[in-house]
């Protein structure tokens, strides 16, 4: 399989001006690449980043992830599910990247954006990880008007490229750094599966995260084979968000894991 395959399968599954990444991790091969480096809104897919930073932090002595504050009302908005936590809640660290990950909850991510710092959290990331075009600028809203937040700068976007985003889930795969076990884990525990999960076979296994908004629907994570085959993959669309175009996602695996791996045996 090629590159130039990747966008066949797109065009087939009707993904519009897509970004992806596939990448054989077990047994190991060439990544294959289609327009991996647009820089394309990441959406809720910063939230797998944002809990790497904070094991990464951890692991250097900066912060405790059992640490418990009380949530902050400044960091409500809404959330695709009611979110488990309120203000006033003393919630760690540890659980606040859990519920960022597995429920997608804006507010528990808002309130990483605080305990790490969006700087710090993006050097280290940075640093650590070689995520070198993803950095952490703005809190996330659930709707309209955005949350207020007054350490914005006022011009950057959260930046999460799929090529950084399959970089990461290649390095959580192969327990490259602190926590990745566990960030795994909670990607495997997804919430919502209406993507590229229904692409997937019989077996298989899917730790992913998704993104959505009224401009873009993106879904990746780490596929992993009734026999044990395993691959990164990312896809990114700038399409709204729409169980129509959600579901294009499952045409897409479909033909791409049944051909990747047909080729890989």
């Amino acid at each position: 399989m090629e590159s130039s395959d990747l966008q066949e399968y797109a065009e087939r599954a009707g993904l519009l001006r897509p970004s992806i990444l596939w990448e054989p991790l077990t047994p190991s091969g060439p990544a294959l690449t289609l327009d991996a480096d647009r820089p394309v809104y990441p959406a809720s897919t910063i939230k797998t980043p944002l809990a790497a930073a904070a094991f990464l932090l951890a692991a250097r002595g900066k912060l405790a992830l059992d640490e418990r504050r009380p949530v902050r009302a400044e960091n409500q908005t809404l959330n695709d599910a009611p979110s488990p936590i309120e203000p006033g809640y003393p919630a760690s660290i540890a659980e606040l990247c859990r519920y960022a990950i597995d429920r997608s909850d804006n507010v528990a991510t808002n309130e990483l954006f605080d305990r790490l710092g969006r700087e710090e959290a993006t050097e280290i990331v940075r640093e650590e990880l070689g995520l070198e075009a993803t950095g952490f600028y703005r809190k996330l809203s659930g709707s309209d008007p955005l949350i207020f937040d007054p350490q914005w700068d006022g011009k950057h976007r959260n930046a999460h490229p799929a090529r950084d985003a399959a970089r990461l889930f290649r390095q959580i795969a192969e327990r490259a750094f602190p926590g990745a076990e566990i960030i795994e884990g909670w990607l495997g525990e997804q919430r919502w599966n209406d993507k590229l999960s229904l692409g997937l076979a019989p077996g298989d296994r899917f730790a992913h995260k998704t993104g959505d908004t009224s401009e873009v629907t993106h879904d990746g994570g780490i596929l992993t084979t009734g026999d044990r085959r395993r691959a990164a993959i990312v896809v990114y669309t700038e399409m709204p968000s729409t169980p129509e175009n959600n579901a294009r996602f499952g045409t897409f695996m479909r033909l791409l894991r049944n051909q990747a791996f047909r080729d890989s045996t």
